[in-house]
């Protein structure tokens, strides 16, 4: 049978639908479809799909499990080393990793692994009724310090080997930033929740509400008998551009107003946490982050949403996915532009002027790249007299996070990179003996796979170095 040389499309919602409901936009694989997308595998001898993955989940022996109607066999050979399945299948940016590799891909479109992922674990969440079971403890104990995909992931690895694992949450609700950072309309909350819940059947305490640095210090952690500390606290500091009006009110990171939509639910008639609606959105930032704010902007009733870039869309960061999906929806694309100051009302009739402190609008300037460094990447520079102004009411600055340095201030020995991230080794061992970090905290804001991986690897060494004390 020839292979057909396209992948089968994610059906989903249409985009007049979806751009004014926060239900997720990808409705995921039929079982028809996921078994005609199975076959597409070559099934190689060499799985250069595999090296591609930052958790190395066996790909081909998973979309086999597939092909003989066995999902939930599919599902098991996944969760050996991914604790975030139907996470991963809708956020990991496949394109530029597992799918990348594919063999396919040299003459077609790779196998959609990241949509048969997410079949599999949707299929399994459906189905399955029996528990993740705890296993005997080891008597050892660690905690980790945030429940994102790093601290997911190692926690995981360490209670399947029978570690005592607490895990600490700085806000209300365990997972971090899948539940701060990405909206519902891309990673439904239902389903972080439902992975936090195995985690708990593998006898991991979660606490949450408890801030390490400030509540609990990382010396009292180990007061308390923990033997080891793993920190995947994330980069919640958000960056800003330093120009004029950025304190006007109507100015937020995407940090902050994600947060209020996706974890308050700011989105609601009568929300707890107030947030800007409506009116005209600018979005400063080319990543994911970007799009998941200019989209949650249009969808709490923006009429106008504008992502403001100072590359070309060649350069644009952001999945190929969430672009094609913004532009579905009517995000406006400013390219080649940057923000040179935020304009406050001066209407003194008008009760948003700027003494009274709200934002009227965001001036640009035009931009051009010039020749390509050694690494390929062309940098912008302005174009003289090019100023130009855009009325708005909101502006967003999603230009990128840096880890917070409660923890690295309040831990005497705990180094960081000029960055502010926590210098590690390639075991995630900190300038500290016991203490390990991954994901954010370490590289800044990056991929959930890649944090995940962080993760994984501080796990096993972890295990390691208590194996070594008994």
């Amino acid at each position: 049978m020839p292979i057909d040389p396209k992948k089968h499309e994610m059906p989903a919602q249409a985009p007049e639908t979806r751009a004014h409901n926060f239900n997720e936009v990808a409705l995921g694989y039929s079982e028809e479809t996921a078994l005609a997308e199975a076959e597409r595998c070559l099934n190689c001898k060499t799985k250069p799909c595999v090296s591609g993955c930052p958790v190395n989940i066996q790909i081909p022996e998973f979309i086999s499990k597939i092909k003989e109607h066995d999902f939930e066999g599919a599902y098991r050979v996944i969760s050996k080393t991914s604790s975030l399945p139907a996470v991963c299948g809708r956020v990991c940016p496949q394109e530029t990793q597992c799918e990348k590799e594919c063999t396919l891909a040299k003459k077609f479109e790779p196998v959609g692994i990241g949509y048969l992922e997410r079949f599999a674990a949707d299929w399994h969440n459906s189905h399955a009724v029996e528990k993740a079971q705890a296993p005997e403890s080891n008597g050892h104990r660690v905690a980790i310090v945030g429940s994102g995909p790093s601290g997911i992931t190692c926690a995981g690895d360490l209670a399947k080997k029978g570690y005592s694992v607490t895990v600490y949450e700085a806000l209300h609700t365990a997972g971090g930033v899948l539940v701060y950072g990405i909206p519902e309309f891309r990673l439904p909350k239902s389903i972080v929740a439902k992975e936090v819940e195995t985690l708990k059947e593998l006898g991991v305490h979660v606490e949450p509400n408890v801030v390490i640095g400030k509540t609990l210090t990382v010396d009292e952690l180990f007061d308390m008998g923990f033997e080891a500390v793993f920190i995947g606290s994330g980069a919640g500091l958000p960056r800003f551009m330093n120009i004029p009006g950025e304190s006007l009110k109507g100015v937020y990171s995407a940090n902050e107003f994600l947060t209020r939509s996706n974890l308050m639910k700011a989105y609601e008639d009568d929300p707890q946490t107030p947030i800007m609606k409506g009116g005209k959105t600018a979005v400063v930032g080319g990543g994911n982050v970007a799009m998941d704010a200019a989209r949650t902007a249009l969808r709490l009733g923006a009429e106008r949403v504008y992502i403001i870039y100072r590359r070309s869309m060649e350069e644009l960061p952001a999945r190929k996915e969430e672009v094609e999906h913004a532009k579905e929806e009517g995000i406006e694309f400013l390219l080649l532009c940057s923000p040179v100051e935020i304009l406050g009302h001066n209407d003194p009739d008008d009760p948003r002027n700027a003494k009274n402190g709200f934002v009227s609008g965001i001036r640009c300037v035009k931009m051009e790249l010039g020749e390509p460094d050694a690494g390929g990447r062309r940098s912008p520079s302005v174009i003289p007299g090019s100023e130009f102004d855009i009325p708005v009411d909101t502006v967003i600055m999603a230009i990128g996070t840096a880890p917070n340095p409660l923890i690295k201030d309040t831990t005497k020995g705990l180094e960081v990179n000029g960055h502010g991230g926590l210098i590690v080794n390639e075991d995630g061992l900190t300038t500290l003996k016991g203490v390990y970090a991954g994901g954010d905290a370490v590289t800044g804001a990056a991929t959930v796979i890649s944090a995940m991986g962080a993760g994984k690897t501080a796990a096993k060494a972890i295990d390691e170095y208590l194996s070594r004390k008994q």
